[in-house]
């Protein structure tokens, strides 16, 4: 009764059901190739052997982990790449070896022991793959079912595999599959009612977005996988069934939620249909399809509601096809589209047809809604001769119907091309901006919220260009990690903020973000102590901000520089925090001296309960670690007044202050008559915004 309580109550039954067809697709084709196997001798036996492993180990890996996704768990989740990957290697591993010792021709007891070995590998693979389902909630488990999953795979894995062997018959194929399915299904849910998830915080949503990433990766891994066996399998054997390579290779090229073609069989359709456009003298149009308010949907109905939607949008353009015409799904909320023609009208129409299909209202469980997209169109040749030259020239066309409201449809000209030469253009003037002293640092005032007496400020990095006035950091830092100036650019910052930090009056702290690129730098410490030195900074004033993204893009290396860096004395602070998936395990993972909540929060703090709640979670959480909280984007009194009712520590914002270069800090000074660089009329400004709205 539990096993079937956590399938109906604690799985989401679509998943399932996706789980159940992978497995009795690759559980028919790897029971064949067994079946081949044992007709085979010699070398041919190893190899049908071998693929017959590499099936069933990718049926049963993946089965898990859409069936994973299924589990409907309250809490935030990731999947451990090492044991992830850990546990492919264990399904393949494992089926060869059960297939190796039932296969072996001394007979006996060896067909039974080969089947125990397939089922043991079933749960090894479940409870390797369980290790790396990391949960942020505490796991009980239940020794009895944990048993009993294991049994039901070695007793059903070894009927399996002796009905294959020592019964065939007619029907012995299809028996044995079925039995082979029913102990991974079985030994899969038995052991997920032996697991208990109890979330740290009650009431956390669903990670949709992550599931629907790691499956995407599932079954295109599967599809791939059982794909190449097939053709492997044609090779070998001429006799290899071509329908099921077909359907294989359908299921590699297809989208799996909507059923229309993926990226690379689109990508396979504009390389084909250029070759006969050329030969009959035709065009063709390539068109980039974007939804507009794809994202909304997801945000106020939820993830279900946006796959209603896409499903049907993708049946409506499916449906609307006539001959030379093909309609795909990119990815997301991304779609394209090609025809071919002879006379404009007729891309005119399609062009029509699309909008119909895409602007007409969508119903779903709970309300109707229209999307809207912008399109972006190229044709050849005109607009490129290559499939690659015509995706990216529609892309470019459809980010400018995109950015214009009054347009939905936007064709290709070559003078979009000038954003891309903006950017690289700005590539090679970043690398003079440090020499010819072009950048400037600002300071936001950083407020103790319940003294209201200022703690530090955060450096800001600006850039006057003598020609283009002030470039927005959002135009210049990510083209500056795309090029590698940033490194020279984050080293500038550094030692200017501590030069210009160490002559001040009163020895406040200051910030200084560091970008991915930089934090991965065996040698930043080297240069922190060596500029550090060179100022005569002390490090007890100077704090490192970096984000969650940057630790987890090599998490190890991350970590040992980081804790060299806080050997030095500086501090480090974890910047936008809350926006990634994994906060609190790089938490653990790392003692930081300060949170730093991201802006997000704050927009919606007044109105949204939700957004309250996470405020108030993340400062218990930095009670709890005696971590300090430091909230940004405080714009408003009354935002001010929640952070000091819920016992913020710090505060940063409009509200406190405005970025301001070191200039007009010092102007402020002077005029004050006190010498002081921050004096305490500021301080007191400060004291008072916050004092007033308690």
């Amino acid at each position: 009764m539990n096993v079937l309580m956590c399938l109906v109550v604690e799985h989401d039954l679509r998943l399932v059901a996706l789980a159940a067809f992978v497995i009795v697709s690759g559980g028919w084709v790897a029971v064949g190739l067994v079946r081949r196997a044992s007709e085979r001798t010699g070398t041919m036996r190893a190899g049908w052997m071998g693929l017959a492993a590499i099936a069933a180990g990718a049926s049963i890996w993946c089965t898990h982990f859409i069936a994973m996704l299924a589990y409907l768990v309250r809490a935030p989740f990731i999947f451990d790449p090492s044991l992830t990957v850990l546990s492919l290697l264990v399904a393949v591993a494992g089926s060869a070896a059960g297939i190796s010792v039932a296969l072996n021709r001394a007979g006996g007891l060896l067909v039974p022991l080969g089947g125990a070995i397939l089922g043991g590998t079933i749960a090894a693979m479940h409870y390797v793959g369980m290790l790396g389902y990391r949960v942020d909630g505490f796991v009980d488990w239940q020794i009895g079912y944990v048993a009993a999953s294991v049994a039901i795979g070695a007793v059903l894995c070894t009927l399996s595999m002796r009905q294959l062997v020592e019964r065939p018959g007619k029907y012995s194929h299809v028996i044995s599959v079925a039995l082979f399915v029913a102990a991974v299904v079985g030994m899969h849910f038995t052991g997920m009612a032996a697991y208990t998830v109890t979330p740290m915080v009650s009431g956390a949503p669903v990670a949709d977005a992550a599931s629907h990433t790691v499956l995407a990766i599932a079954i295109a891994g599967v599809s791939s996988v059982i794909a190449a066996t097939g053709i492997i399998s044609f090779i070998i054997d001429t006799t290899a069934s071509q329908e099921m390579v077909q359907r294989l290779l359908q299921l590699a090229t297809s989208d799996a939620l909507t059923g229309l073609p993926n990226r690379i069989r689109f990508a396979e359709h504009v390389d084909a249909q250029i070759a006969v456009s050329k030969s009959k003298n035709l065009q063709l149009a390539v068109i980039g399809i974007d939804l507009d308010r794809f994202k909304d949907i997801n945000d106020l109905h939820g993830h279900a509601a946006g796959d209603a939607v896409l499903k049907t949008l993708s049946g409506r353009l499916r449906g609307m096809l006539k001959d030379g015409e093909f309609v795909a799904r990119i990815g997301g909320d991304e779609f394209a589209a090609a025809k071919s023609f002879a006379h404009k009208s007729e891309l005119i129409g399609f062009l029509d047809r699309l909008k119909e299909a895409l602007f007409t209202p969508v119903a779903f469980e709970g309300g109707d809604a229209t999307t809207g997209a912008s399109c972006g169109v190229s044709i050849y040749p005109s607009d490129g001769e290559t499939g690659a030259r015509l995706v990216a020239n529609a892309d470019l066309a459809m980010y400018r119907a995109k950015a214009d409201v009054t347009r939905v449809v936007c064709f290709y000209e070559p003078k979009m091309d000038e954003t891309a030469r903006y950017r690289n253009a700005l590539g090679l003037e970043l690398r003079k901006a440090v020499e010819l002293n072009q950048f400037e640092l600002h300071y936001q005032v950083q407020a103790n919220v319940a003294s209201g007496q200022i703690s530090g400020y955060e450096v800001l990095l600006r850039w006057r260009h003598p020609e283009r006035g002030m470039v927005s950091p959002a135009d210049f830092i990510p083209v500056a990690e795309e090029t590698g100036a940033i490194l020279a650019i984050d080293e500038w910052v550094l030692r200017n903020a501590c030069r210009e930090a160490a002559s001040w009056p009163v020895p406040h702290r200051i910030a200084v973000n560091l970008s991915a690129v930089q934090v991965t730098q065996l040698d930043l410490p080297r240069k922190v102590h060596e500029i550090l030195l060179e100022t005569g900074m002390s490090p007890s004033r100077l704090e490192l901000e970096l984000t969650e993204s940057s630790i987890i893009m090599d998490k190890d290396r991350t970590l040992h520089v980081l804790r060299q860096l806080k050997a030095l004395g500086v501090t480090i602070a974890m910047d936008d925090f809350g926006t990634g998936y994994s906060s609190l395990s790089t938490l653990r993972a790392f003692p930081f001296d300060k949170i730093k909540l991201d802006r997000s929060f704050m927009g919606e703090v007044e109105h949204d309960p939700q957004a309250k709640a996470v405020v108030r979670a993340v400062l218990t959480l930095g009670r709890s670690l005696q971590v300090p909280v430091l909230a940004e984007g405080v714009e408003t009194a009354e935002q001010l007044a929640i952070l000091r009712e819920e016992g913020c520590d710090e505060a940063q914002g409009y509200l406190l202050g405005r970025p301001r270069p070191v200039g007009q800090i010092c102007l402020t000074a002077q005029q004050s008559g006190d010498g002081d660089l921050f004096p305490s009329r500021a301080e007191t400004s400060v004291r008072h915004g916050l004092r007033a709205v308690g």
